[in-house]
């Protein structure tokens, strides 16, 4: 059964242009807030959402995201109010598709079955746990399949022809490339590398491929987006919220403007890709 990850990726490929796919804490700088931001994305021009839920002991993120997890955690945020945001969202948008990342410790704690149960009621389409490696498949992967939830899985740059197929095996969705070995919000790596890893995984997957870690600018991911399905944005987007908030806690400015803002110019990287196609 097609999810609304495949629809929304078969009407991009109709349309001839990747995806933007924008990443944002769930509860960062809190939970209406941050509500606020997931219902202002799709009108600014972001296709897919990846919600992340906040954790206490982040391993791939770097320093902004980790300060916004920790941002979200201290206003009480978590797993259950992270699902009733999605819950939220869904009342008023029944077509973006939300892909949920984090790490499987407070999966593990809600117990799978509830989880997966909660989150199909919640309109979450995709998975994306980056400390669940493909050894761990029976863990969440395939119980989440069995549920009609994507798992999305990261691919590195590290990824050798040999690990490759383990890595695609049960992954649905898209894959999600990580171009560069490191944290979030690092510099950009060397593009015709990135395009490079993208043409390699397609010959072993019918997958999109989209590409993350480090993408900040509209020129950025039109460069990107010339080579992958799609171009995920995050630390550049937590970035905008964090620059809203002023060290007591109050606001400077709505974060969710900030936010559109963003996502408006990176839109225009991404369809520009379509532009010079069409030239």
């Amino acid at each position: 059964m097609a999810t609304r990850i495949d629809r929304k990726f078969a009407a991009l490929k109709a349309e001839g242009r990747p995806a933007l796919v924008t990443y944002f804490m769930g509860g960062d700088p809190d939970y209406e807030t941050s509500l606020k931001i997931m219902k202002a994305l799709p009108g600014s021009g972001s296709d897919i959402i990846e919600l992340g839920v906040p954790f206490s002991d982040p391993m791939a993120d770097g320093p902004a995201i980790q300060a916004a997890g920790l941002r979200a955690l201290k206003k009480g945020m978590s797993l259950t109010k992270t699902l009733a945001l999605a819950a939220s969202f869904r009342e008023s948008d029944n077509t973006t598709p939300i892909v949920l990342m984090g790490y499987y410790n407070p999966i593990y704690i809600y117990g799978v079955d509830r989880f997966l149960k909660d989150a199909v009621a919640s309109g979450i389409d995709g998975l994306i746990i980056v400390d669940l490696p493909p050894e761990m498949d029976a863990e969440l992967c395939i119980p989440a399949i069995k549920a009609g939830i994507n798992f999305i899985r990261l691919a590195t740059p590290t990824t050798d022809e040999k690990r490759l197929p383990k890595v695609l095996q049960n992954t649905s969705g898209f894959v999600y490339y990580v171009s560069m070995n490191g944290i979030t919000g690092s510099a950009l790596p060397d593009t015709s590398k990135v395009a490079d890893a993208v043409k390699r995984i397609k010959e072993h997957t019918d997958l999109p491929v989209v590409v993350g870690f480090g993408v900040k600018t509209a020129e950025q991911a039109k460069v990107i987006g010339t080579a992958a399905d799609g171009v995920v944005v995050g630390t550049a987007i937590v970035n905008a919220v964090a620059n809203t908030i002023r060290p007591d806690g109050s606001l400077v400015a709505d974060p969710a403007e900030a936010v559109a803002t963003m996502v408006q110019g990176l839109s225009t990287g991404v369809r520009a890709v379509r532009l010079a196609a069409a030239e």
